[in-house]
């Protein structure tokens, strides 16, 4: 009995030590060996995750693509007129100005002269876009289905706060966008986007990731500039006509509306944020107009800078200030920050207890409220921090 017992602790301790062994000499050899080296066995990897990405890219691109249209601008050219749709968001392109020599009638005649993006978010024929796209209100727009169909749509509404526009087409059936959650993006994560590229290509694809979170950018030139809060940053090539396309991550969801470039970067754009406008989407679905609500103040946020340029002794907040003209108050008459007692040079600080600061700004907590909402304001009047209560109104251009 015994005799076997050492034979088998013998067998076992051979059986350990041969297999340390041969682990040695395959960890120290692996390269050597022509069927599977280390680099080899890394590289075949990579080229699975690779090819794993392509496969999603495709998946995304085959089952979103019949929910993004192309949206043509067109404009009464017997007027002589020029219209350039995208001039303050992407530069001058000059292949969206057509400009006859002479009219040639006094009839109206409807030319393209422009295009973008948009995609489908109701099956009746609700389309989400940029305001920037459809916000001329004499021109005509129409739609280009992915499948070649063109209807003659309206605007059901546009949004100055979020550049956001919807427009409306009689059709049924159609095939919607799904929704993701775009609180949850990280950088660095893949994205696509799709869009009408230069108004002629219709369902380019774009591939790239997410280079920044929580931008702020002054979409814009000359007089129609605007402010635009945490957006998303992205290299995924963006150009003239695809504002108002998604951005979608890989599983084919959306969680962004492409709006803009840098113009003074390279693969440089910005999408705005889907959770941004989902109140909006709901409030267009449910009533068929884009409600909003409204506090009535101007201001501008603060940073270390201008608190130290202003002498204030707070560095974050939103600081109401007046416009460039006597009648541009700080806090609109009639409006529910003046019923609530703000004055100009009050700094908000708090919308229902969550900071305000460059990267939430009071526009953007304000969005996430409906009309007759009632909320609190913490507010900074000259050295004191105090509780204010205010009740939303609805926004009415």
């Amino acid at each position: 009995m015994r005799k076997g017992l050492d034979v088998f602790l013998i067998i076992l301790v051979s059986t350990i030590l041969g297999g340390l062994f041969g682990s040695y000499l395959i960890v120290n050899n692996l390269n050597n060996l022509p069927w599977v080296g280390v680099n080899n066995f890394e590289n075949s990897i990579k080229q699975q995750l690779v090819r794993q990405e392509e496969i999603s890219v495709t998946d995304v691109v085959k089952r979103v693509s019949p929910s993004v249209v192309s949206i043509e601008i067109q404009k009464d050219v017997s007027k002589n007129v020029s219209v350039d749709p995208f001039g303050d968001f992407f530069g001058n392109w000059p292949f969206f100005n057509q400009q006859p020599e002479s009219p040639k009638t006094t009839e109206p005649d409807f030319q393209k002269v422009g295009g973008g993006t948009g995609f489908i978010i109701s099956s009746d024929g609700l389309i989400m876009t940029n305001r920037h796209v459809i916000e001329d209100a004499t021109a005509k727009y129409k739609v280009i289905l992915n499948d070649g169909r063109r209807f003659d749509a309206e605007i059901v509404g546009t949004d100055l706060f979020n550049d956001i526009g919807v427009l409306k087409i009689a059709a049924s059936d159609l095939p919607m966008v799904e929704f993701g959650d775009s609180d949850q993006l990280v950088i660095g994560q893949s994205v696509v986007a799709i869009g009408n590229a230069l108004a002629e290509f219709s369902n380019t694809v774009t591939v790239g990731v997410v280079s920044g979170i929580g931008r702020s950018i002054v979409a814009g030139t000359g007089g129609s500039s605007e402010k635009l809060a945490n957006v998303i940053q992205t290299d995924a090539a963006i150009n003239p006509g695809n504002s108002g396309g998604p951005l979608l991550n890989l599983s084919g969801q959306v969680i962004g509306i492409n709006t803009a470039i840098s113009s003074q970067g390279q693969l440089i754009g910005f999408a705005i944020p889907i959770n941004s406008v989902r109140q909006i989407i709901d409030s267009v679905k449910k009533t068929g107009e884009i409600i909003r609500p409204y506090l009535g103040v101007r201001y501008t946020m603060l940073d270390e800078d201008k608190a130290e340029k202003l002498k204030l002794d707070i560095t974050e907040g939103a600081l109401l200030v007046p416009g460039n003209t006597t009648t541009d108050t700080a806090v609109l008459p009639d409006s529910p920050a003046s019923k609530a007692g703000l004055q100009a040079n009050d700094v908000i600080t708090e919308v229902n207890g969550k900071k305000l600061s460059k990267d939430y700004d009071l526009a953007q907590a304000i969005s996430q409220f409906q009309p007759n909402d009632k909320i609190n304001l913490k507010v900074w009047t000259k050295g004191q921090l105090r509780d204010v209560a205010v009740t939303l109104e609805r926004y009415k251009k």
